[in-house]
């Protein structure tokens, strides 16, 4: 079959004709825009056709320009061809019955399904070799023993790709209540947290030259809080590097 006019097919499997080709296909002696007016409040947009643009050749020198226009269906489409009561309206209105005829065969609906259901089987494996380091990167974590500290945990995260400092990412935990935001327990983490696995607090004593003892207190960062802290930034946060 020749074709006559257009007809595209959306990411949805429904198809769409431009009515600036189909006023052009017409032969119609008015603007587009008075054609349109004409027939255009008729019909529905978003049911009988969604407004947008195409890019439309201006001038002998082939320049273009994005103009508005409207994406029928082909009900819509064989509609205005029959209601313009011309040879020509007949012909462009037959060849969308043909058209139909052809894109709701048992051949071509078994192509448009194979053809879906291949796009997403591709989009699941993409998906899935995207994934499969992160997750083997947060099992290997998850059941290590060792812990760090905040900076290191900020490295982490950078490497994974979400860019973070280490001051930042006080500033994140401390904001977030993970960490004290004042007092003798700043930057030290919060019991909730503690108790959930995602941190230890090391102490140390130093001996000072008077002879007392200093305590000191490090906040470090479990396996669990590693993994926990790199999935959340990688699936909610949007960050610059510090």
């Amino acid at each position: 079959m020749n074709e006559l006019i257009k007809v595209q097919t959306t990411k949805q499997g429904e198809q769409r004709v431009s009515a600036r080709d189909l006023h052009k296909t017409l032969d119609s002696k008015k603007r587009f825009s008075d054609w349109w007016k004409q027939w255009g409040f008729k019909y529905i947009d978003g049911i009988d056709y969604f407004a947008g643009h195409s890019e439309v050749t201006t001038n002998q020198y082939g320049a273009t320009k994005l103009m508005d226009d409207y994406f029928l269906t082909t009900e819509t489409a064989k509609s205005i061809s029959m209601l313009t009561d011309t040879q020509r309206g007949d012909e462009v209105r037959n060849y969308f019955i043909a058209v139909e005829k052809a894109f709701n065969s048992p051949e071509m609906m078994m192509a448009r399904s194979l053809q879906y259901a291949e796009s997403k089987m591709l989009n699941y494996e993409s998906q899935i070799a995207e994934m499969k380091p992160k997750a083997i990167f947060a099992d290997a974590v998850n059941v290590s023993h060792q812990t760090i500290l905040v900076g290191d945990l900020a490295k982490l995260i950078s490497q994974n790709g979400v860019q973070i400092g280490q001051n930042r990412l006080f500033g994140w935990l401390r904001d977030n209540g993970y960490l004290h935001k004042q007092g003798s327990q700043y930057n030290r983490p919060t019991q909730r947290y503690i108790d959930q696995g995602l941190f230890k607090v090391k102490e140390s004593s130093h001996a000072n030259p008077d002879g007392s003892v200093k305590l000191t207190f490090t906040t470090k960062v479990t396996g669990k809080g590693q993994q926990y802290f790199v999935n959340k930034f990688l699936n909610y946060l949007d960050v610059k590097e510090v």
